[in-house]
């Protein structure tokens, strides 16, 4: 039996943006903790956002351990997928394995890479109370591959991003996923994203020191490792 695959989603698409820098630290902060039954290997995680999606850990040796989890970053900026434009309602096809009855490339591509994956972690930024709408468009393509799946949410955002994650714990229940009890809110009151750049490649966006001092004042790390640990719990049920 293959390890447990968790998927940490960067939900904003804008550029630029602070969502990958977060996502980042959510993947750190969990593949570092001993509790949590990953292989503990930590690569250099690129800025670069055109892998679809990022493999993480990378290794040469198969890992074959079903006590493994491994965590992989999905980023819905290279996914590419246009609003949403599938005339097939998915909760009407086969369980199983509905991508080949899709009608768009773009949807059996999207719920290829969703099949692959055993739980999600979701990271968004607040957008007038509730989440972005490319995270919406991309729940939206799908349903039984999000089915009876456990989920996690963190958010972020000037408080925290609260009335994103009562949100999208509405959606991700709507699709039957099993959303973990504990969600983690990231205030952002230091960090900020650079504005007008002209480069062609997204431009990194670094958190400030003050923001990860007051995230660790306030447990956020440990809210992380409960979270994920509750995702390993909801997983051990399967």
């Amino acid at each position: 039996m293959p390890p447990k695959k968790i998927a940490i989603v960067t939900s904003s698409t804008r550029s630029p943006r602070l969502n990958p820098t977060i996502t980042r630290y959510i993947y750190e902060t969990l593949n570092k903790d001993p509790e949590i039954p990953t292989r503990k290997i930590i690569p250099h995680i690129s800025s670069n956002t055109n892998t679809d999606p990022i493999p993480i850990p990378e290794t040469d040796i198969p890992d074959t351990d079903p006590r493994h989890i491994t965590l992989s970053i999905i980023d819905l900026k290279s996914q590419n997928l246009p609003l949403y434009d599938e005339p097939i309602i998915p909760a009407t096809l086969p369980a199983s394995n509905p991508a080949p009855h899709y009608k768009k490339p773009h949807t059996r591509a999207w719920s290829t890479v969703i099949q692959e994956y055993d739980a999600f972690i979701f990271v968004t930024p607040q957008y007038n109370w509730s989440v972005p709408a490319s995270l919406k468009n991309a729940l939206d393509y799908l349903f039984h591959e999000w089915k009876g799946k456990p989920a996690g949410i963190v958010t972020y955002g000037s408080r925290g991003g609260v009335k994103a994650a009562d949100h999208l714990r509405g959606i991700l229940t709507g699709l039957r996923m099993r959303v973990v009890p504990t969600s983690v809110g990231l205030p952002v009151k230091f960090t900020g994203v650079p504005v007008g750049t002209l480069s062609e490649e997204e431009e990194e966006v670094f958190i400030d020191e003050r923001d990860l001092e007051g995230w660790k004042e306030a447990g956020v790390e440990g809210m992380l490792r409960n979270l994920g640990m509750e995702i390993v719990c909801e997983l051990d049920k399967n």
